[in-house]
C-alpha cells in the first residue's frame, strides 16, 4: 500500500497574502494623507472664493447705487 505524501504548508500563499495586505495598508495610508491635503486646499479655496465674491458684491451695490442716484438726479433736473 502506498503512503500518501504529506501536503506542503502553503507558506508561499500566506506570504503573498501578507505582502498584499501590507501593500493595501500602505496605499490606504497614502490615499488618506493625500485626501487630507486635498481637504485643506479645498477649505483655503473656499475662503478665497468667498472673499472674492464679497468684493464683487460690494462693487455691484456701488454700481447699482450710482445708477439709481444718477437716475434720480436726472429725473429731478428734468422736473425742475
Amino acid at each position: 500500500m502506498a503512503t500518501a505524501k504529506p501536503k506542503a504548508k502553503p507558506t508561499a500563499k500566506i506570504d503573498l497574502a501578507l505582502e498584499a495586505l501590507d501593500r493595501i495598508a500602505a496605499h490606504e495610508k497614502e490615499c488618506g494623507e493625500r485626501w487630507a491635503e486635498t481637504l485643506v486646499e479645498l477649505k483655503e479655496l473656499r475662503k478665497v472664493t468667498d472673499a472674492h465674491a464679497a468684493r464683487w458684491e460690494r462693487l455691484a451695490w456701488l454700481v447699482i447705487g450710482t445708477v439709481v442716484s444718477a437716475s434720480v438726479a436726472a429725473v429731478t433736473l428734468q422736473l425742475s
